[in-house]
């Protein structure tokens, strides 16, 4: 398969006078099994033969897991289908067509070069929820903290949040809601989590709102885009938690002293 590849290079993100472009590649010969990013190996390697400059973008696993690889393609984080970058692969492209890689597009993830962004602000929302207190030692009988089957699914549902941010690339706001909703939601459902439940949704937003995420307006992007399909009800969860906790943390008026 053949395609024309126009990709976003930027030499230096944090230089304002670097402005970035497109810049337009032939490739050849590409297997349909190839993923998005092998393709892009293949590139690449092409580029170091020419002596010429790499194209910057990141990823680890390439199994779908660690939400490493952020791309833009053809306007859609990840790429057509509703999974990783790293799992899309080149036959679901028309053979012959041009496609736009973009990284990921938001306020919050500035550009370090090229495709590879810094997503460090969602590392520091998770790290404004603290820790969770457990006791070391011999591990409790299961059946001493007993889940019921819904709770338990429901939190196994928003534990899968890999943090891509794609949810964040995909909100015409830019917001973290789905992201944020999830790591909340997951912790809150269950008995460990329950010692820091108003701490954590309170250090969480906060967090979040000064790192600059937007807020959310009900758009349904972020879950369209989330390629482990993180449902939209955890922003609900998320704002009910909030409030919860913002009235159960609010300190009381001082009772009126007698003059008498």
């Amino acid at each position: 398969m053949n395609f024309t590849l126009e990709i976003w290079r930027q030499f230096d993100g944090s230089d304002e006078s670097e402005q970035g472009r497109f810049e337009t590649f032939k490739v050849e010969g590409i297997d349909p099994d190839a993923s998005f990013l092998e393709m892009l190996d293949q590139l690449n390697e092409r580029l170091s033969n020419e002596k010429k400059r790499n194209i910057a973008f990141d990823s680890d696993c390439r199994e779908g897991i660690c939400g490493a690889c952020s791309l833009v393609i053809d306007g859609t984080p990840h790429g057509p289908t509703q999974v990783t970058s790293c799992q899309t692969y080149m036959r679901e492209f028309i053979d012959g067509q041009t496609i736009k890689v973009e990284p990921f597009r938001a306020n919050t993830f500035p550009v370090i070069r090229d495709l590879a962004v810094d997503r460090g602000a969602l590392d520091r929302v998770i790290q404004a929820g603290g820790y969770i207190s457990t006791k070391t030692g011999p591990q409790p009988e299961p059946n001493a903290n007993p889940v019921a089957p819904e709770i338990q699914e429901q939190a196994m549902d928003a534990a899968i949040c890999i943090g891509c941010g794609a949810c964040v690339a995909a909100c015409p706001n830019g917001a973290a809601m789905l992201f944020t909703g999830a790591k909340v939601t997951h912790l809150n459902l269950l008995p460990q989590g329950q010692p820091e439940r108003e701490s954590r949704v309170i250090g969480m937003v906060e967090q979040m709102d000064a790192e600059g995420f937007g807020g959310c307006t009900n758009f349904g992007e972020c879950s369209r885009v989330c390629p482990q399909e993180i449902s939209i009800d955890v922003i609900g969860m998320l704002n009910r938690e909030y409030r919860k906790a913002k009235v159960k943390k609010k300190p009381k008026p001082a009772k009126a002293m007698s003059t008498q």
